[in-house]
Protein backbone atom coordinates (compact mmCIF):
# COMPACT_ATOMS: atom_id res chain seq x y z
CA UNK A 1 0.00 0.00 0.00
CA UNK A 2 2.99 2.59 0.50
CA UNK A 3 3.18 2.78 -3.43
CA UNK A 4 -0.47 3.51 -3.66
CA UNK A 5 -0.10 6.04 -0.77
CA UNK A 6 2.74 8.02 -2.70
CA UNK A 7 0.83 7.67 -6.35
CA UNK A 8 -2.14 9.19 -4.69
CA UNK A 9 -0.23 12.17 -3.08
CA UNK A 10 1.24 12.66 -5.64
CA UNK A 11 -2.06 12.96 -7.23
CA UNK A 12 -3.37 15.25 -4.97
CA UNK A 13 -0.23 17.49 -5.76
CA UNK A 14 -1.81 18.01 -9.10
CA UNK A 15 -5.02 18.41 -8.10
CA UNK A 16 -3.93 20.81 -5.74
CA UNK A 17 -2.45 22.94 -8.59
CA UNK A 18 -6.41 23.97 -9.96
CA UNK A 19 -7.80 26.87 -8.89
CA UNK A 20 -11.26 24.86 -8.63
CA UNK A 21 -9.97 21.73 -7.46
CA UNK A 22 -13.43 19.96 -9.08
CA UNK A 23 -11.95 20.86 -12.50
CA UNK A 24 -9.36 18.37 -12.56
CA UNK A 25 -11.47 15.59 -13.80
CA UNK A 26 -8.85 13.68 -15.33
CA UNK A 27 -6.96 13.30 -12.07
CA UNK A 28 -9.86 12.30 -10.07
CA UNK A 29 -10.81 9.54 -12.44
CA UNK A 30 -6.85 8.04 -11.84
CA UNK A 31 -7.41 8.65 -8.33
CA UNK A 32 -10.85 6.63 -7.86
CA UNK A 33 -9.20 3.59 -10.09
CA UNK A 34 -6.21 3.67 -7.48
CA UNK A 35 -8.57 4.07 -4.34
CA UNK A 36 -10.87 1.15 -6.08
CA UNK A 37 -7.85 -1.42 -5.31
CA UNK A 38 -7.66 -0.60 -2.16
CA UNK A 39 -9.68 -1.65 0.93
CA UNK A 40 -10.78 1.40 2.55
CA UNK A 41 -14.79 2.57 2.79
CA UNK A 42 -16.11 2.13 -0.49
CA UNK A 43 -18.85 4.68 0.52
CA UNK A 44 -16.45 6.89 1.84
CA UNK A 45 -14.22 6.89 -1.02
CA UNK A 46 -17.59 7.13 -3.72
CA UNK A 47 -17.98 10.55 -1.66
CA UNK A 48 -14.76 11.79 -1.94
CA UNK A 49 -14.49 11.35 -5.02
CA UNK A 50 -17.72 11.87 -6.64
CA UNK A 51 -17.98 15.30 -4.63
CA UNK A 52 -14.19 15.96 -5.18
CA UNK A 53 -13.68 16.70 -1.99
CA UNK A 54 -9.43 17.01 -1.27
CA UNK A 55 -9.61 17.11 2.90
CA UNK A 56 -11.15 13.91 2.11
CA UNK A 57 -9.16 12.57 0.26
CA UNK A 58 -6.17 13.94 2.30
CA UNK A 59 -7.63 11.76 5.30
CA UNK A 60 -7.87 8.80 3.32
CA UNK A 61 -4.24 9.14 1.97
CA UNK A 62 -3.82 8.93 5.55
CA UNK A 63 -5.49 5.62 6.55
CA UNK A 64 -3.62 4.25 3.45
CA UNK A 65 -0.14 5.49 4.81
CA UNK A 66 -0.84 4.51 8.45
CA UNK A 67 -1.18 0.82 9.46
CA UNK A 68 -4.39 -0.96 10.43
CA UNK A 69 -5.48 -0.88 13.63
CA UNK A 70 -5.74 -4.75 14.77
CA UNK A 71 -8.32 -6.68 13.92
CA UNK A 72 -11.12 -7.33 17.05
CA UNK A 73 -10.02 -3.80 19.16
CA UNK A 74 -12.85 -2.14 19.74
CA UNK A 75 -12.80 1.30 18.72
CA UNK A 76 -12.55 4.85 21.17
CA UNK A 77 -15.34 5.24 24.04
CA UNK A 78 -14.94 8.45 23.24
CA UNK A 79 -15.21 8.30 19.89
CA UNK A 80 -18.02 6.07 19.59
CA UNK A 81 -20.04 8.07 22.06
CA UNK A 82 -19.41 11.42 19.48
CA UNK A 83 -20.33 9.25 16.18
CA UNK A 84 -23.92 8.04 18.41
CA UNK A 85 -24.68 12.11 19.23
CA UNK A 86 -23.83 12.38 15.63
CA UNK A 87 -26.34 9.77 14.14
CA UNK A 88 -29.37 10.81 16.88
CA UNK A 89 -28.65 14.70 15.70
CA UNK A 90 -28.80 13.45 11.90
CA UNK A 91 -31.78 11.07 12.91
CA UNK A 92 -33.75 13.99 14.86
CA UNK A 93 -32.96 16.07 11.59
CA UNK A 94 -34.20 13.77 9.52
CA UNK A 95 -37.41 12.93 11.07
CA UNK A 96 -38.07 16.71 11.62
CA UNK A 97 -37.39 17.40 7.89
CA UNK A 98 -40.10 14.59 7.17
CA UNK A 99 -42.76 15.87 8.99
CA UNK A 100 -42.40 19.59 7.58
CA UNK A 101 -43.69 17.89 4.15
CA UNK A 102 -46.94 19.94 3.89
CA UNK A 103 -49.18 18.04 1.63
CA UNK A 104 -49.06 13.89 1.82
CA UNK A 105 -50.77 13.41 -1.27
CA UNK A 106 -54.63 14.19 -1.85
CA UNK A 107 -55.85 10.41 -1.22
CA UNK A 108 -53.85 10.20 2.33
CA UNK A 109 -54.96 11.01 5.48
CA UNK A 110 -51.77 12.76 6.50
CA UNK A 111 -50.46 10.10 8.92
CA UNK A 112 -47.30 9.66 9.69
CA UNK A 113 -45.24 7.46 8.01
CA UNK A 114 -42.89 6.45 10.26
CA UNK A 115 -39.41 6.52 9.36
CA UNK A 116 -37.34 5.39 11.52
CA UNK A 117 -33.94 3.89 10.24
CA UNK A 118 -31.31 6.11 8.42
CA UNK A 119 -27.69 5.73 6.52
CA UNK A 120 -24.91 6.73 9.53
CA UNK A 121 -22.63 9.51 9.30
CA UNK A 122 -19.98 8.94 7.03
CA UNK A 123 -17.19 10.63 9.06
CA UNK A 124 -17.06 8.17 11.19
CA UNK A 125 -15.98 4.07 10.36
CA UNK A 126 -18.36 1.73 9.99
CA UNK A 127 -16.41 -0.09 12.95
CA UNK A 128 -18.06 2.22 15.09
CA UNK A 129 -21.53 1.52 13.80
CA UNK A 130 -20.44 -2.33 14.50
CA UNK A 131 -19.70 -1.58 17.81
CA UNK A 132 -22.47 0.37 18.82
CA UNK A 133 -24.80 -2.61 17.26
CA UNK A 134 -22.96 -5.21 19.83
CA UNK A 135 -23.25 -2.55 22.41
CA UNK A 136 -26.95 -2.40 21.81
CA UNK A 137 -27.05 1.28 21.12
CA UNK A 138 -28.14 0.71 17.77
CA UNK A 139 -30.13 -1.81 15.95
CA UNK A 140 -28.92 -2.73 12.11
CA UNK A 141 -31.55 -2.67 9.59
CA UNK A 142 -29.63 -3.69 6.25
CA UNK A 143 -28.93 -2.34 3.60
CA UNK A 144 -26.37 0.24 5.45
CA UNK A 145 -29.00 1.47 7.61
CA UNK A 146 -29.22 2.00 11.62
CA UNK A 147 -32.16 2.75 14.07
CA UNK A 148 -31.77 3.96 17.81
CA UNK A 149 -33.41 1.09 19.90
CA UNK A 150 -37.16 1.93 21.62
CA UNK A 151 -36.84 0.75 25.63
Amino acid sequence: MPESASELTALLEKIETYPDPRRASAEWKQVFKFLQATDLDKRRMQHVVGMPDVAGLKDLIAQLAAPAAPAGEAPDEELCKRATRAFKKRSKLTRLDDESQRGRGPLSKGADKGLSAITPPMEFPDEVWQHRVQQGKLRYLGNGLYDVPQD
